[in-house]
């Protein structure tokens, strides 16, 4: 109002106003403008009372789509109690709805909870009635086949070679032999002999040709002396090798028989035919790593059909027309010695021994 700062002062709840003729001129000016603020509070109120009025139409609106969500739970809720009372009666409009919940809620609780691993055969979820134990079952099996064929492709071909070998193995040998179970977490090796050992035999053999190589103990046919030498593997032969010297070649096409014991020594015959008189005779050895060199042995020469497990004793050939006999029993202390009767007798430990 173009009042000057000393005609007035403000307190914190009343102003204080120093000249009469200060009042009288705000009151004027009250005079005149009060007609101006009815009009202001007058359209005040109307804008309110539309507020209120829209406000008022919203939650109505809210208020009905509310009612119709409850009476439509209330629905739903009786139809599937009425279903659930009827769940065990045949597919019908009551009970369908329900009985289509209750497969898709066992397939989602069966996504969360499947088998991690192929040899997990105890986790898969007991199917509800509701659910046919057929389509369970075929559930399982695809999910199995779909894990073993993730793990097949993930094999490295390293990692195949030695399954493949394996399974080979355990053709040959499994329930027949004593302690091939406890092979089979062995992994297989290219070779059993040093560095130094192999750079002699270089040699001898192409190192392209050499399948496998094996230290091995060698008992003389006669006596029955044992004697260490290395036992080499290559793609038509097998050699025996004292300090890079043959002693002894075995060929493939030659070797018609190959004898093991059912016990847990590591005693190995190779029957040889006598067509060649080169031939010493049939070849008796020992190897610590029986189960890998017979492995070998039979997937190079393609020998799987003549290694035979036997019980009580081996007979073999010493030379032509003469033969003799490696006899097996279990004692206490592994033992190899040249029996009274002049077979060789190989003493394995019992299975008590063993364990």
């Amino acid at each position: 109002m173009g009042y000057l700062p000393y005609e007035y002062k403000m307190g914190r709840t009343k102003i204080f106003i120093r000249h009469p003729r200060t009042l009288y001129a705000t009151e004027d000016a009250y005079e005149k403008c009060k007609h101006d603020l009815g009009d202001a509070h007058k359209f005040n109120f109307t804008f309110m009372s539309s507020a209120t009025k829209i406000e008022t139409c919203w939650r109505g609106t809210q208020a009905r789509k509310e009612k119709e969500k409850r009476a439509w739970a209330v629905k739903v809720i009786k139809k599937f109690i009425k279903a659930y009372m009827n769940r065990g009666e045949a597919k019908s409009t009551d009970n369908s709805e329900y009985l289509a919940f209750v497969r898709q809620s066992y397939l989602n609780r069966l996504k969360n909870n499947l088998p991690k691993t192929v040899l997990d055969k105890t986790t898969w979820l007991t199917p509800p009635t509701v659910v046919a134990e057929v389509a369970s079952e075929i559930l399982r099996k695809l999910h199995y086949r779909l894990m073993v064929r993730r793990y097949v492709r993930g094999i490295p071909p390293q990692r195949k070679a030695q399954l493949q070998m394996k399974v080979v193995t355990s053709s040959i040998f499994k329930g027949k032999k004593e302690n091939y179970p406890q092979s089979i977490s062995q992994p297989f090796l290219d070779t059993r002999i040093g560095k130094s050992q192999i750079n002699q035999l270089h040699k001898l053999l192409r190192a392209g040709d050499r399948h496998y190589s094996v230290p091995v103990t060698k008992y003389d046919r006669n006596g029955f002396k044992p004697r260490p030498r290395q036992l080499i593997l290559t793609q038509t032969a097998a050699y025996v090798l004292e300090e890079a010297k043959v002693k002894q070649r075995v060929s493939y096409t030659a070797l018609k028989g190959i004898s093991v014991s059912n016990l847990s020594d590591g005693i190995v015959v190779l029957h040889v035919t006598r067509e060649d008189p080169k031939q010493k005779g049939d070849l008796v050895i020992q190897c610590d790593h029986l189960y890998e060199l017979l492995t070998k042995l039979s997937i190079v020469a393609n020998k799987q059909n003549v290694i035979n497990v036997v019980q009580g004793s081996i007979k073999f050939e010493i030379q032509s027309g003469k033969e003799s006999a490696v006899d097996f029993s279990t004692g206490q202390e592994p033992l190899v010695y040249k029996a009274k009767n002049g077979h060789l007798m190989v003493v394995s430990k019992n299975k008590q021994t063993l364990v």
